[in-house]
């Protein structure tokens, strides 16, 4: 028998559901409660807790990684001082790294960077050196001569981004390596309807997947449609539309599909908003990171959220996680000494109250941040700030890290020197972001076998583990 029309139109179908919104009444809010509860028990079969969660925070628009980690000892921060010029960094300001003895250098962090300082030095924290997007290893002689293969449209921001974030320079693939990872491991998270890959920061490449797919919430939590007042009686008759609409099939595909999302967006919305009840809201873990105003800054909101939710991972039945947070404001081209400063201070504050709010929860070992941005800037200055550059250095933290070392290669500081371009100091990267990507995709539990999946081209590089993470 053939499902009788629905007398509504079109129009006012639209129209009604985003009046609607998104509610927790009728059979959706009870879908959503038994999606919860069947999580929850399913989390309570696991054999003890072996959650891994991974955490990207990408720094949008390239970071002068070259003040971030500066050379301290006379020789080296002299010639750093002559290159930089005026962004250059008073040598009596930079934090000391505790790095093992027979490294033989001296380095300093920022000045914004002292709660990160302590975690570096109590071993808890590392940094990758020289980073960036490759095809294959590559020289200077290579770079020069032409003709080597690199990455399509260097120094763009767009495209670097995303070949960062689908590591796949030379494949304009639109999935992630950390979607690839989703797809893989999904299974472990079969209790649970509510993807591994969730972003505080909007869409990105880094979290798609041939079959996961991003789910998006706020720093405040889960995205509904309408804001209003649902004691309002339009809202309401909204509502009771909407309940009405999702309760009948539909014989076109694309509105019976329409009605699948609505279905799941809901069901997932009161999942989330209910199992996140019972989780403190960790305002007092981010005290160090506050705003002249007394908000959280940006970054500390997102963090604040992933942490919640990481709390909640057992009762969503989620076994493995992996986030997305974002900072901008890095395309710093003028007035990039203030500016750097207070982005540093930002990051610097956020990533320790983070780093230490998984401490006291016992989970630090468990939970691994790691930074990426779209690619260095210029040693030497363009009078203000500097330009769009390569190979950088990023941040991992966590109680999984070997950390208190410098991993990769710190390239050799010299405008024109063996690791530059050309004449602006843009290092040429000494460790592929397929090296960087393949650690920690080992550490979350991705085989030897299955790291080709995740990095096709990972084959082409001498380190698919770099070291920096304990995998025992």
């Amino acid at each position: 028998m053939k499902t009788p029309p629905c007398p509504i139109s079109r129009r006012r179908f639209i129209g009604q559901t985003a009046c609607a919104g998104f509610s927790l009444t009728g059979v959706l809010s009870t879908i959503g409660t038994l999606r919860l509860f069947n999580a929850t028990a399913s989390a309570q079969g696991l054999p003890g807790d072996d959650s891994k969660i991974l955490v990207c925070l990408f720094l949008y628009g390239g970071n002068d990684a070259n003040n971030m980690l500066v050379p301290r000892d006379l020789t080296a921060y002299d010639a750093y001082a002559r290159d930089r010029g005026i962004l250059a960094l008073p040598r009596d300001t930079l934090l000391p790294l505790n790095l093992p003895a027979d490294d033989g250098r001296e380095f300093g962090l920022h000045p914004a960077m002292a709660p990160l300082q302590s975690i570096f030095n109590s071993q808890n924290m590392a940094m990758i050196c020289n980073v960036g997007t490759l095809v294959a290893p590559l020289t200077k002689a290579e770079y020069q001569a032409g003709g080597a293969a690199v990455p399509p449209h260097l120094f763009s921001h767009n495209d670097q981004q995303v070949q960062w974030q689908t590591s796949l320079p030379d494949s304009p693939k639109k999935v992630g390596w950390g979607g690839r990872m989703a797809d893989l491991l999904q299974s472990l998270n079969a209790g649970s309807d509510i993807s591994m890959n969730i972003s505080i920061a909007g869409s990105n490449f880094f979290q798609v997947g041939e079959e996961v797919v991003q789910y998006h919430v706020t720093p405040e939590g889960s995205i509904g449609l309408s804001q209003h007042d649902a004691t309002w009686s339009p809202v309401l008759e909204g509502y009771h539309a909407l309940d009405q609409m999702l309760g009948r099939s539909y014989g076109h595909l694309f509105e019976q599909e329409y009605v699948n999302i609505f279905h799941r967006a809901v069901a997932n919305d009161t999942l989330l908003k209910t199992a996140l009840e019972n989780v403190p809201d960790h305002l007092d873990t981010f005290a160090n990171s506050t705003l002249p105003d007394g908000s959280l800054n940006p970054v500390a909101r997102q963090l604040r959220m992933i942490l919640r939710l990481i709390e909640a991972r057992q009762t969503l039945g989620m076994r493995r996680q992996i986030f997305f947070a974002a900072l901008g404001g890095f395309d710093t081209h003028d007035a990039q000494l203030e500016d750097h400063d207070a982005l540093l201070g930002q990051l610097s504050n956020a990533l320790a109250d983070f780093y230490h709010g998984t401490d006291i929860l016992g989970i630090a070992d468990q939970v691994t941040t790691f930074t990426a941005s779209d690619f260095n800037r210029t040693y030497n200055s363009n009078g203000k700030g500097s330009d769009h550059a390569w190979g950088s250095h990023h941040l991992i933290l966590g109680g999984a890290v070997q950390g208190g070392q410098l991993y990769g290669e710190v390239p050799v500081l010299e405008i024109q020197g063996p690791n530059d371009t050309g004449t602006r100091g843009s290092w040429i990267p000494t460790v592929s972001t397929d090296e960087m990507a393949a650690t920690l995709a080992r550490w979350f539990g991705i085989s030897e076998t299955d790291l080709p999946i995740v990095l096709p081209n990972i084959g082409r590089f001498a380190h698919p583990d770099l070291g920096f993470m304990n995998l025992a």
